[in-house]
């Protein structure tokens, strides 16, 4: 890696875990002076012996021109983006990639404006290997100034950015409302697999006809593949983390005057799947397993 980025600016990467490390290497292999903060050491010493820098603290890193961030949930940013390392993002600039819920989305933004920074939201579609590849899709939203600004970043990063609001909770939700429909086709699979399975049809083969004929795309291929060979592990996506998107879907849905008809049941099965103890360390497509085994 350089000694300074190919455009000059200092960047930085917080949250190294499956999704940012590759996130993180992306941008490094492009040629940017790149700092990295984690909250536990090992995916931190693992890019430093790659040659990225660490830093050393939240704080640190977000005295970087620009810091982009990928953590779990609402609990972690708020652990790590405390108003004293907030301060130090005064005339810089944050791109939050996390999936979190459109009120901390909102509170960041408030947050980041009363320190003299700016905050961008750009929550991603895909799994580590498309992170890894550099396929993401990018859901940004934001001042457009400032989602100029950081564009050239996003595209190392994904293969397409996608526009869709000055606010930059709006693409938290939109976030969320995707996911949605991820959780409906993994329930979807498991429900018709367990059917066609108890007729004594092959899961893998009502999966090839699933993608093969009407139920093609990203989905249904790869989760279809994941629930028809069991394999769950190691997860891509965890189970609860897909649990909190569908709590995020359910405040959405609450805030909107939507009253979805199978979020309960929905909820249902999450809960079920959480409580068995074979799959609440799965991947989320693990909810198929709840139909297949009739929990």
């Amino acid at each position: 890696m350089t000694d300074a980025s190919a455009d000059g600016r200092a960047l930085a990467f917080l949250g190294l875990g499956a999704m940012g490390s590759g996130m993180a290497r992306r941008l490094a292999a492009a040629g940017h002076d790149l700092r990295v903060w984690n909250r536990s050491p090992e995916p931190l010493r693992r890019l430093v012996e790659e040659g990225l820098t660490a830093a050393e603290s939240p704080a640190h890193a977000l005295e970087a021109d620009v810091s982009f961030s990928m953590l779990g949930n609402d609990a972690a940013v708020e652990a790590v983006f405390t108003p004293d390392v907030i301060a130090r993002a005064e005339g810089r600039t944050h791109v939050m990639m996390a999936s979190i819920s459109p009120a901390m989305s909102d509170r960041l933004t408030d947050a980041f404006a009363e320190a003299g920074g700016r905050y961008i939201a750009t929550p991603v579609l895909g799994r580590p290997d498309v992170a890894a590849a550099g396929q993401l899709n990018i859901l940004a939203a934001g001042d457009p100034q400032a989602i100029d600004e950081v564009m050239p970043y996003l595209e190392v990063m994904g293969k397409r950015v996608w526009r869709l609001s000055d606010k930059p909770s709006v693409a938290n939700a939109v976030k969320a409302a995707v996911n949605y429909n991820i959780i409906h086709a993994l329930q979807a699979i498991g429900e018709s697999v367990a059917m066609t399975e108890r007729l004594g049809v092959d899961p893998k083969l009502f999966v090839e006809l699933l993608t093969g004929t009407l139920f093609g795309g990203a989905v249904y291929s790869g989760y279809g593949g994941i629930i028809a060979r069991q394999e769950y592990s190691p997860p891509g996506f965890h189970i609860a983390l897909g649990r909190k998107d569908l709590a995020l879907a359910q405040q959405i849905a609450q805030a909107t005057g939507v009253h979805p008809a199978t979020m309960p049941a929905l909820i249902e099965v999450f809960e079920k799947a959480l409580a068995d103890p074979e799959l609440k360390d799965a991947d989320w497509s693990a909810i198929a397993e709840v139909s297949r085994r009739d929990l």
